[in-house]
């Protein structure tokens, strides 16, 4: 049956072009709507740039220009990106709309009319130079706890700890340098904690199929009756650069208010400019929506769960919408185990990306190969971008057509036999399809690119079993060497179609040479017919120059030599800039080691205790850092008949990059434990005295799922 899909990303803040992190978020998202198109499935995949907001308001001024006009050349910036990377929107519109303004005055009456808008006097930072009240991040001042100068109004950076502007001591304002006062002012709030709502989100968190990890922290919020829930300040004062409240004169919706309704401008937009159709016709906004088969998903960045999981359903609900079928929630992208950084120009960026004329379906490819769907950070690691890329799409899967396409152009016009889809290989890559569709339903995209990768080393096992090269030395062995290198070609054919969701445009030019039109999920499972003429044989992709990799990366500026990363935790962050800070990484000194202590010997055990034990060789294929946990990584390990997740608490010791590759020793009998980041299926050894950590690795030559005894 056709799904019905309506998909959006979290829009970007108009204050700035892309960061890395955007793309990784749009590649998730369009990787998943691409294999739903495959499947023949109906996707509206929209975005659109977030508008308003004081920081978007007070650079325009910065720069001499309107907001208007500000907003108007980012959205300009971010239209020409996105297709560079293959982002397949239907349609990328904007909050500052005639939709936006109409969906989001129309919501909040909608609310007020459920009761759910109160009006409250509060009390706020105000600039009497700026004549503007303040949000926390223009406010600085000394750390109430520490007593470091010059830290934001919601959480020090040298210390970690988390206050409010009032417990600044000295405070003063980023924009004027003026000691702000405290001014009073009207605001208006929307109800959360209201038990209706309560009631709601309760039952919509437990029939909504969200994230473990997203399904635990709702919980904390919410907690058993709701009682952790503060209700939602909407309103904010002028002068600022946003939505009028319709019956409240000089007062705007707070932009995190009308950012989310922007998901419906857009969709509402796009059908009005008749980009798409039902039955010939432009299709209707409110009919659709209206329609129970229509599935809504939004796939955002963790600091913005809270509004996407708690004010947005309870929103739509009691504005008489429809609530989002699930909320896709994926971690942070870092570099090398470090976390972006703009303010100290850190990190890899999309205009540098492709000011280096690199091919954008590298990082999608890589992008895809780390991504899984759990809530967890990613890593950026240069020798591991560089591996995948050329060591496994390149040399594993590219190299497949060219081991083949030669020989079938000089001996055979470039015409293929007829495969017998039982052939071995070729039952294998065909039998694999439904496997295959689920990883990408699921969202486990890193799964199904090592999947992936595992057919096409069978596949080239096939050709070196083979070698055609030998064969066509010959012409006794032209029978042969025409069926092998058949199958070799509809072995390729397969795994493009396979890697079409991730890869787009390498497998159109795929298609190009094989002499198809296209790719949908059915040519997973169909082979190029008898006869089948396939064209001369052009390289289809380039490797990676590390010289490319050193120009992307520049070496982070002021960080200290001796230097290890500790987290400071803050309240829940939203994507834009006027909320509070979101976590960030603060540099610590490593301390001098201690002296070694050697603990007494344990109490005796029987060699029966010992071999209940069962130790095995394990290969750490991946490891990740983990978020909000100071100690541990994730490790992914092999066990030879089979892969393990284990969490170790070896954070302080090794990064990721110094473990991918290694064998180790693991308990693989040890029972699972849950833990709040997901379960840990056994325990890796290692040695230490309680300040230092040395992993335990076998002798050359141990291979994984090895018995110790």
């Amino acid at each position: 049956m056709q799904r019905k899909l309506f998909v959006t990303t979290a829009l970007p803040y108009a204050n700035g072009g892309f960061h890395i992190g955007h793309m990784m978020e749009y590649i998730q998202a369009d990787i998943w709507v691409r294999f739903q198109r495959m499947q023949g499935h109906q996707v509206h995949f929209v975005c659109a740039d977030d508008t308003h907001g004081a920081p978007i308001m007070l650079n325009a001024e910065k720069q001499g220009i309107t907001p208007e006009a500000l907003v108007a050349k980012v959205a300009a910036e971010h239209i020409a990106q996105w297709p560079q990377f293959h982002i397949s929107f239907d349609f990328w519109h904007s909050t500052h709309s005639p939709e936006n303004i109409e969906l989001a005055q129309t919501i909040y009456k909608k609310l007020k009319a459920n009761k759910l808008i109160v009006s409250r006097e509060i009390e706020q930072f105000f600039d009497p130079v700026k004549q503007m009240f303040l949000a926390d991040r223009f406010i600085k001042g000394e750390c109430p706890k520490c007593g470091a100068k010059d830290q934001y109004g919601d959480s020090c950076e040298a210390c970690g700890a988390v206050y409010t502007p009032a417990e600044l001591k000295n405070p003063y304002s980023v924009l004027t340098g003026a000691t702000p006062i405290m001014k009073s002012s009207e605001h208006l709030f929307f109800k959360l904690s209201d038990k209706r709502c309560v009631s709601f989100l309760q039952k919509w968190v437990k029939e909504t199929p969200l994230q473990s990890e997203v399904k635990n922290k709702l919980a904390e919020w919410l907690g058993d009756d709701g009682k952790n829930l503060n209700d939602w300040d909407i309103s904010r004062d002028a002068p600022y650069f946003g939505i009028d409240i319709p019956d409240a004169p000089g007062k705007f919706f707070y932009v995190w208010l009308d950012a989310p309704v922007g998901y419906l401008a857009s969709l509402k937009a796009y059908f009005a400019a008749g980009g798409a159709k039902a039955n010939g016709e432009p299709r209707d906004f409110e009919t659709f929506l209206a329609d129970e088969k229509v599935e809504q998903y939004h796939f955002i960045g963790k600091d913005i769960v809270y509004f996407h999981t708690l004010f947005w359903p309870a929103m739509l609900h009691f504005a008489g919408r429809k609530k989002p079928n699930n909320v896709f929630v994926h971690g942070f992208l870092q570099v090398t185990g470090e976390k972006l950084s703009k303010s100290r120009g850190f990190g890899p960026t999309p205009t540098k990306y492709l000011d280096l004329k690199l091919n954008t379906e590298w990082l999608r490819y890589y992008i895809a190969a780390k991504l899984n769907d759990r809530v967890e950070d990613l890593d950026f690691n240069p020798d591991d971008f560089l591996a995948r890329v050329n060591a496994d799409l390149i040399g594993k899967y590219i190299n497949i057509a060219s081991r083949a396409a030669g020989f079938l152009h000089k001996k055979f016009d470039g015409r293929l036999l007829k495969v017998d889809a039982k052939q071995s290989v070729i039952a294998t890559i065909i039998g694999a399809s439904d496997e295959m569709a689920a990883l990408y339903d699921g969202r486990e995209f890193g799964k199904a690119v090592r999947r992936i990768m595992e057919l096409a080393d069978m596949v080239n096992g096939f050709v070196d079993t083979e070698k055609p090269w030998e064969l066509a030395k010959s012409d006794d062995n032209s029978a042969v060497l025409h069926k092998a290198c058949s199958i070799i070609i509809n072995a390729f054919h397969l795994l493009t179609a396979y890697l079409a969701p991730i890869l787009p445009n390498l497998a159109a030019d795929a298609a190009a040479f094989l002499n198809v039109k296209g790719y949908d999920w059915s040519d997973t499972k169909r082979l190029l017919p008898a006869d089948h003429k396939i064209n001369p044989y052009k390289h289809l992709m380039s490797r990676i120059d590390p010289k490319q990799i050193d120009a992307l990366l520049d070496a982070p500026k002021d960080v200290p030599a001796a230097t290890t990363l500790g987290k400071t935790k803050t309240a829940p962050a939203p994507a834009n800039d006027e909320a509070p800070q979101s976590t960030e990484f603060a540099l610590q000194p490593v301390e001098a080691p201690k002296p070694i202590i050697i603990q007494p010997i344990a109490e005796t055990i029987s060699i029966d205790d010992f071999g209940r034990i069962d130790l095995r060789v394990a290969k750490i294929i991946d490891a990740e850092y983990v978020e909000e946990a100071d100690k541990l990584l994730r490790l992914t390990l092999d066990l030879g008949i089979e892969q393990r997740q284990v969490f170790a608490g070896i954070r302080s010791a090794y990064s990721p990059k110094q473990l991918i590759g290694r064998l180790t020793v693991m308990v693989a009998n040890l029972a699972p434990r849950k833990m709040r980041f997901g379960e840990s299926q056994g325990m890796v050894l290692a040695a230490g005295d309680g300040t230092s950590i040395y992993l335990l690795a076998p002798d050359s030559g141990a291979v994984p799922g090895m018995r110790i005894k």
